[in-house]
């Protein structure tokens, strides 16, 4: 085959459409790109979407065709199929480095991994599906195709469906046809691209590794295509807990299934009792049950709970298993899914056995979101703040402005804050991956945690007091504590607090309705993993996004603190 890339060749329509279609604006300038088994109608449906579109047409096999002086089946009769298979290579790496397009594959080039590698950089994919039926009849009469000369088209296409139909399922639409005429799937394919949304791609950048977090609605349905293209092995143990499982679990595996994944799934109890060291070991006897290779891959489906017991299981048993995070909760896709952090509380405390584990990726889809009741949404939205109070003061405004629209379910919105609180924790997690700078780094995300901690330790991790729900009061009094040692003013206490309150929180003790002991909250702070040398270490604020850690606290002025919010001996 001489060399396709230096002979471009375009077949163009001429007739200029009466209304061209309004594409969502990430889909403008770029290609798309229909696959599908023969007989899908390619050629015929992407020639009428060019036309509709006002794009040009090209056929790859057509190009392979021009460029190589003789038809397909001349190619594989001559030169065999690995042959054609790496022309065809260069005839699409040419037409993707192209301007904008509708392109028709030919069946097998999407099998190829870097064609899709590739064609998932520069176009959207559309995969026409057919039932085996629609494709014995529309290639009955087409001998001339290599892969059905003198074979039984119905065997040979079944066959090519179990091996093909895995791999399509990576389009980023799928649209159904059946018999209809091709003007109306043309109108199906139009509409699912004027509707079509693509999820933000946040990338986590480490020193260790580098992985996406994915933000959309109806990702879980889409789990498979998301994660086939970057884990090693087609085979999946989903751990998910009984309340999100029942929700979800269901979507989650057929997505996965749809891609040919072969999966298990491992359910514990709800709740934040769960996260211990006997639970853990639960998760790990039945990975082992399971007879998980170090290629299969640990799913975690649910809030930071399950993500955190579910990546210290994924961390140490085989010495580390690949990990995705598909986090159910707004608490959890802004906050513990990001950065790494997993492991399970014991009796003396939270979090204080684990270990530093990245995922391959995180899938943060928005839809799970309205299945929480409003006051998971709302514990959810206190981590949100609290990355524009660390360090984004117009992110914090941002959330002023957007923050009842978050917690009262609008997609745009949550979408929004969800790819902003976690492009500030990527940054932050990409400087101090192990949290080992002693001052600033990492620590910052402890942004009223040692106060809220101390708070979720006194409620005894019953669920009588939410994590974000602590946070939200440690926010709050961490403020109030800068505000004490002359750190930053009155007037960004209240906003920081006004803040809390307008979207339905607790923003001080006294409305918990409980009565606290300042010893016994000071008590729980000393039992913290963010103690060093014996000294607690706080995060404050010169003011909003201002944040600093300091070790300098006088315990007088902590406890005066606590005393002043209420709080007994």
């Amino acid at each position: 085959m001489r060399d396709v890339l230096a002979s471009p060749a375009m077949t163009r329509n001429t007739a200029a459409p009466r209304e061209v279609p309004t594409l969502p604006e990430q889909l403008r300038g770029r290609r798309i790109v229909l696959v599908g088994l023969m007989g899908a109608g390619k050629t015929s449906i992407g020639r009428r979407l060019a036309a509709r579109l006002g794009l040009p047409f090209v056929d790859a096999d057509a190009e392979i065709e021009l460029a190589a002086g003789c038809t397909i089946p001349e190619l594989f009769a001559r030169y065999g199929e690995a042959y054609f298979r790496d022309g065809e290579k260069k005839v699409i790496r040419r037409l993707l480095a192209g301007g904008p397009a509708v392109l028709a594959y030919g069946g097998g080039a999407f099998m190829d991994p870097d064609t899709r590698r590739a064609t998932r950089e520069r176009a959207v994919t559309v995969w026409l599906r057919c039932a085996l039926p629609t494709l014995v009849r529309r290639v009955a009469s087409r001998e001339n195709r290599p892969l059905l000369a003198s074979q039984d088209h119905a065997a040979t296409l079944s066959r090519l469906m179990a091996q093909r139909y895995p791999i399509y399922a990576e389009a980023d639409l799928i649209v159904d046809c059946g018999d209809e005429m091709p003007e109306i799937t043309t109108s199906h394919v139009v509409d699912a691209l004027t509707a079509y949304a693509p999820p933000r791609r946040l990338p986590v950048v480490l020193s260790s590794t580098r992985y996406d977090v994915v933000i959309g609605d109806g990702l879980l349905a889409r789990a498979g295509a998301l994660l086939a293209p970057i884990l090693p092995q087609k085979r999946a143990v989903v751990v998910s807990d009984a309340n999100v499982a029942r929700l979800h679990m269901r979507t989650v595996l057929d997505g996965l299934a749809e891609n040919g994944f072969q999966t298990s799934t491992v359910i514990v109890p709800a709740g934040e009792a769960t996260k211990n060291v006997d639970s853990y070991l639960s998760v790990v006897d039945q990975l082992l049950e399971a007879r998980v290779e170090r290629r299969t891959t640990v799913i975690a489906l649910g809030g930071g709970v399950v993500g955190d017991l579910a990546g210290f299981a994924a961390a140490t048993t085989l010495r580390g298993l690949p990990f995705v995070q598909i986090p159910t909760t707004l608490l959890s896709q802004v906050d513990s899914s990001v950065g790494g952090k997993t492991g399970v509380n014991t009796k003396r405390g939270k979090n204080l056995v684990g270990a530093f584990y990245q995922p391959r990726m995180v899938l943060a889809d928005t839809g799970s979101l309205a299945t929480l009741p409003p006051r998971e949404l709302r514990a959810g939205y206190a981590e949100i703040a609290k990355a524009g109070l660390i360090g984004d003061a117009a992110f914090f405004a941002w959330c002023e402005r957007y923050g009842p629209a978050v917690v009262g379910g609008d997609r745009a919105a949550q979408a929004e804050a969800i790819e902003r609180a976690c492009a500030f924790k990527a940054a932050v997690v990409g400087d101090d991956e192990r949290e080992e700078k002693l001052n600033d780094g990492r620590a910052l995300l402890n942004l009223g945690h040692t106060f809220g901690h101390a708070l979720e330790a006194e409620y005894g991790y019953d669920g009588g007091l939410l994590h974000g729900e602590g946070v939200a009061i440690g926010l709050g009094l961490a403020f109030r504590l800068s505000e004490k040692l002359g750190h930053c003013s009155a007037e960004e206490v209240d906003r920081v607090v006004s803040h809390v309150a307008a979207v339905g929180m607790a923003s001080d003790l006294r409305s918990l309705n409980r009565r606290f002991s300042a010893a016994t909250l000071i008590g729980h702070m000393r039992r913290d993993k963010k103690v060093r040398d014996g000294t607690l270490h706080f995060v404050l604020a010169h003011g909003i996004g201002e944040s600093f850690t300091s070790s300098d606290v006088p315990p007088d002025a902590v406890e005066e603190l606590l005393r002043e919010e209420g709080c007994g001996a």
